[in-house]
């Protein structure tokens, strides 16, 4: 029991120094991110804990009722940035639904970047707010592609917001 929790410990902390490299591959764009969930959640969504593909940890779990939202964009490219630069974006979500939105966290793929959100519940109709802040130093010229998650009482938590920049 202790060896595979340590195997487990190890591959963690080894994913987490390997995730801020630079990455070759194309983030999926999670386009369309309009989550429409009217129905009142079951009781196994409120306690069956969510699982990430990448994790060994498990993804929080929204005991509020579910709301849906519209997000300005779900994507947002940096363009050309300078080496050691330091960059932030704000993406702007939208309560569309009944109940008030709440925001439990806000999970970076990498280190390097940095979140900052709404932490008050957002009433149905109000907007909030996403900031990444992404710290370009640890990085070679070429393009890079990063992500968050989302963790929210919508019904296809966790939301991906994803950014690319094109370091120099």
């Amino acid at each position: 029991m202790k060896k595979t929790l340590s195997i487990i410990a190890l591959s963690i902390i080894g994913f987490g120094l390997v995730s801020c490299k630079k990455e070759t591959t194309e983030t999926t764009n999670s386009a369309g991110m309009n989550a429409d969930s009217t129905a009142a959640p079951t009781q196994d969504s409120l306690t069956a804990p969510a699982v990430s593909g990448d994790s060994a940890a498990a993804a929080p779990v929204s005991t509020q009722p579910t709301t849906s939202i519209a997000l300005s964009e779900s994507n947002f490219d940096f363009g050309k940035i300078k080496k050691g630069d330091k960059v932030n974006h704000v993406y702007e979500i939208t309560n569309t639904g009944k109940n008030p939105l709440v925001i439990s966290e806000v999970k970076p793929g990498c280190g390097c970047t940095a979140p900052e959100f709404t932490k008050d519940p957002i009433l149905p109709g109000k907007k909030g707010q996403i900031t990444l802040s992404f710290d370009s130093s640890s990085f070679d010229a070429g393009m890079v592609n990063k992500y968050a998650d989302v963790f929210a009482n919508v019904e296809k938590a966790p939301i991906k917001l994803t950014f690319t920049a094109n370091i120099q």
